[in-house]
């Protein structure tokens, strides 16, 4: 069943407060879904009431303010805008540290214990691996099925830093997108349990890499960052280069295309941790299908010079169904509780050599790429 393109919001001001209350107004509705949502699914998975999830998220609020106020002060705008607390909305932007933190306690007392962190496949084609010469990132992002409708493509005019365009779940500051600074951040969840010690959430982190002026400074907000939860993160700029990180609270590992390809899921392929090396088991096994077969078909992309049937060549490869209902285009598996169902939230397509911003609501293979009704660099 065809999805409505989610909701668009633009925000601009110098200030970020300012930009936090007008993106909170515009989404009060869909705030308020997440955090019911997010409320049950504490509870279920983690085994925290919604109090306790609050309480757990104030270290991070702490490190927020002292190492991001503005992004804080954004925050507090949201929650102004969206008539809820600062509080919900930091553990909003923290939920996936939080699930991660509480994810032992669940298993004990027998609660689902899937996941700790987003399921996703991102891309890039540089070089000849597109045929139109075009420079394209993107990715299925995977998520709880239960979020799709709060979903929002955000537009973040914030002088004099870059434009944005992102899409979050609402409430939160970053999550994958694109700048007109001419790069495209991509990202996915990664496994594995590291020392307890508070480190900056990934929302805060991929908004900080977005707002970049240079692909070189991003990668030093991505390896100067101390993260509390493993993340992947794909970097491609206009200019035809791309770069994939492994990061963790501990090491990092890299990796570059292959003729111009870079796919990347949800499992350690550059290296493994060696905190993790006497043990490890991939987070997401459906990742070991999901990334070939990616490759497989966006391979094809090479092959045709009109820039329409180069982006039609990566709907039909985001679109693929080996593994159903965990594939690379992933639906909710019925065996599951609905809580606990995971779909393609959301599929995108950046085409950063002219800017536009195409995306799929919900599973590519049951919604076309639409154009966002913003260019990049406009």
């Amino acid at each position: 069943m065809s999805m409505p393109i989610p909701r668009v919001v633009e925000v601009s001001s110098a200030s970020a407060y300012e930009r936090g209350v007008q993106y909170g107004t515009a989404t009060a509705d869909l705030v308020a879904r997440s955090v019911a949502y997010y409320r049950d699914a504490f509870a279920h998975q983690a085994g925290l009431q919604w109090d306790q999830a609050l309480e757990h998220a104030l270290p991070w609020q702490v490190l927020i303010q002292d190492a991001f106020p503005h992004l804080l002060e954004e925050m507090r705008g949201i929650a102004d805008g969206a008539g809820v607390s600062l509080a919900e909305i930091v553990a909003l932007n923290c939920r996936g540290e939080i699930i991660y933190d509480n994810w032992f306690a669940g298993r004990r007392a027998g609660m689902p214990t899937r996941d700790e962190a987003d399921g996703c496949t991102s891309f890039a084609l540089t070089g000849t691996a597109a045929g139109d010469g075009h420079v394209y990132a993107g990715q299925n992002w995977d998520w709880r099925h239960a979020v799709r409708d709060t979903v929002v493509v955000l537009r973040v005019v914030q002088p004099p830093k870059p434009t944005l365009i992102m899409q979050v779940e609402a409430g939160q500051v970053g999550r994958h997108g694109a700048n007109s600074a001419g790069f495209a951040l991509n990202a996915n969840g990664l496994g594995g349990r590291f020392e307890d010690k508070v480190g900056i959430p990934q929302t805060v982190i991929r908004r900080a890499v977005l707002d970049a002026h240079t692909i070189s400074d991003a990668l030093q907000v991505l390896v100067r960052s101390r993260a509390h939860i493993a993340s992947n993160a794909l970097l491609t700029h206009r200019d035809g280069f791309s770069i994939d990180l492994e990061t963790t609270p501990g090491p990092y590992g890299w990796e570059y295309p292959t003729d111009g390809l870079l796919v990347h899921g949800n499992h350690y392929q550059a290296f493994v941790p060696p905190q993790l090396a006497d043990d490890h088991r991939p987070m997401s096994p459906d990742s070991l299908l999901r990334v070939p077969r990616a490759r497989e078909g966006l391979a094809r992309a090479a092959v045709p010079d009109a820039t329409a049937d180069v982006r039609a060549a990566v709907h039909t490869a985001m679109s693929d169904h080996l593994g159903h209902p965990d594939a690379l285009c992933a639906h909710p598996d019925p065996r599951l509780p609905e809580i606990e169902q995971w779909s393609t939230t959301l599929s995108s397509c950046v085409d950063l050599t002219t800017g536009d911003y195409l995306i799929a609501g919900g599973p590519p293979c049951e919604n076309p790429f639409e154009l966002v009704p913003f260019n990049l660099y406009s």
